[in-house]
């Protein structure tokens, strides 16, 4: 899977957005809290902060079984809080490649 890092999360989701990824996934969290299985995340987008690693933030492209696509976002705090770090854990990812690229 596909990991990029840039500059700000709005580029992040402007990329994603122009190859598709228009849903916002963090309006369906108990949904896919609730059905993991029905969702793939298949690219991670990153963003360090220049001068705060608490700004650290991730983008998630997801794709859901029924062929939506969109996106959740999520700060690096948030994912070391339990929730959220399940949610994440029990979504599938897409293919198992783990090339990074800029």
């Amino acid at each position: 899977m596909p990991n990029y890092y840039y500059a700000t999360v709005i580029e992040a989701l402007d990329k994603l957005r122009k190859k598709g990824y228009t849903v916002d996934f963090n309006l369906q969290d108990v949904a896919i809290a609730s059905h993991p299985e029905n969702y793939k995340i298949t690219e991670i987008y990153r963003y360090e902060g220049d001068t705060d690693p608490d700004e650290e933030s991730f983008v998630f492209g997801i794709e859901a079984n029924t062929g939506e696509k969109g996106v959740f976002v999520m700060g690096a705090a948030a994912a070391s809080e339990g929730n959220v770090a399940k949610f994440l854990h029990d979504i599938d990812f897409k293919n198992g490649d783990s090339s990074t690229k800029k």
